[in-house]
């Protein structure tokens, strides 16, 4: 009898690899969660539990030297990433959109996906403990009719501070409950 695994799902975890870039960054993070009147009202308004740049601000790397210092770390890590994938590029990966997000305590994201894009990932500036980890869905779950329960339908990533995670943008994930009595500042993305 021969028994095989089919269809690995990759995720990707490496440090950042500028500690002083990830410094910075929080400084730049927590100074646009003061400024950006529309992020912040566009938080208040879906119920996210303190502020996020999504629908606010499209141009960080133009608006700020330390986001783009940021996204040319990011490409070798996506493009690395893309490699151990095997995915058949004609051209590389390009960033397409990158957000901002400074999680208050008790705040949480639910599960999703990243639809339009090919990998998504979170850079981790800020990790108080207890600030939640990185829920992913086994891809399979909503398929299941009628299989039994297994270990491993939910895997937990813990980020530390400067921790890169990268992951096909159909793959489910969530963001757990922050129980620290900081926020939690990260920068998500999606490349195309």
């Amino acid at each position: 009898m021969t028994s095989r695994d089919l269809f690995a799902t990759r995720f990707y975890d490496a440090p950042l690899g500028d500690d002083a870039l990830t410094a910075e960054l929080g400084d730049a993070c927590r100074d646009l969660a003061e400024q950006d009147r529309a992020g912040r009202g566009w938080s208040k308004e879906h119920g996210y539990r303190g502020y996020t740049s999504y629908a606010s601000l499209n141009d960080l790397p133009i608006r700020d030297p330390r986001f783009a210092d940021l996204v040319r770390l990011l490409d070798r890590h996506v493009a690395a990433f893309a490699k151990e994938c095997g995915f058949e590029l004609g051209k590389k990966l390009k960033l397409d959109s990158l957000w901002v997000n400074v999680l208050k305590p008790g705040g949480t994201h639910s599960g999703h996906i990243h639809p339009h894009s090919v990998v998504s990932g979170t850079v981790y500036v800020a990790v108080p403990p207890g600030s939640g980890a990185l829920r992913l869905e086994d891809p399979r779950l909503p398929l299941m009719m009628a299989a039994p329960s297994r270990p491993g339908t939910f895997v937990y990533a813990e980020p530390s501070e400067g921790s890169v995670f990268l992951w096909e943008s159909w793959l489910r994930h969530e963001v757990m409950p922050n129980a620290a009595r900081q926020d939690r500042i990260s920068i998500s993305f999606n490349y195309r």
